[in-house]
């Protein structure tokens, strides 16, 4: 049988999803657990990863199991053993043919800018960056990622050219107080990609570039992969769709 699950994530303490040798990891911590609650090794295959430091609203996970799951029973036992900034939302099954990276059809990523006064209690959840920024001229640079562009300049990923085009089907941007929300719903993303469209998007609120040079990037013939990448603490991978 094969199982989907959602799970959300505060990445804070964690070296990124991915299972890596010498540090902790989200996907280490859930497959720990999940092996001890089956009583058999198992593994999970995420939707993609995210990096250290950046967070989870529904994050999703396949797994495959011998046995029949009692999925209420196992969803709280799994919560039950998993650290407190790790929670399981839902488990539920799907053909055997289901995949969960390869079946996405678009993925919601936020990113949250603190303008105001520095906050502590959200120092690991919103970027603290404390300075003003022209929100306007933001949201006009913002819209000249919807559709289908090149962004091989928005990634360190080292790929062929071709592998560069991605499709932005939603973008957002809202405000309340000294808080900043920017949202891209996507086919897919790149390393580092929505971290440096943000990167971007701050130099201009700043007043360091024009809204009109965010379609330069886009069209560029000749890769420049540029240097302005926001925190990873501000980024959530939002929501995942199949």
């Amino acid at each position: 049988m094969r199982y989907l699950a959602v799970v959300s994530y505060d990445g804070s303490k964690y070296a990124g999803w991915q299972v890596q040798p010498n540090a902790s990891s989200i996907e280490e911590e859930i497959e720990k657990v999940i092996s001890k609650v089956l009583n058999t090794e198992t593994k999970i295959v995420g939707s993609g990863r995210t990096d250290a430091g950046v967070h989870a609203l529904a994050q999703t996970f396949h797994f495959d199991s011998k046995e029949l799951v009692d999925l209420g029973k196992f969803t709280y036992s799994v919560n039950c053993l998993l650290p407190d900034d790790i929670h399981v939302s839902s488990v539920s099954a799907v053909p055997d043919y289901f995949h969960a990276r390869y079946n996405v059809k678009e993925k919601t990523y936020s990113y949250l800018i603190n303008m105001g006064e520095y906050d502590v209690f959200k120092r690991n959840q919103v970027y603290q960056f404390l300075r003003k920024l022209d929100v306007e001229k933001m949201k006009e640079a913002l819209k000249q990622f919807k559709g289908k562009h090149y962004f091989g300049n928005f990634t360190t990923k080292d790929e062929d050219e071709g592998s560069f085009i991605r499709t932005i089907y939603k973008v957002g941007l809202i405000q309340e107080g000294d808080v900043i929300k920017i949202t891209f719903t996507g086919d897919g993303f790149m390393r580092y990609m929505v971290r440096m469209m943000v990167g971007i998007l701050i130099e201009i609120g700043l007043g360091k570039f024009e809204p009109f040079e965010v379609s330069r990037l886009l069209v560029t013939p000749h890769r420049k992969v540029i240097s302005y990448k926001a925190p990873a603490v501000g980024l959530y991978l939002e929501k995942v769709k199949y």
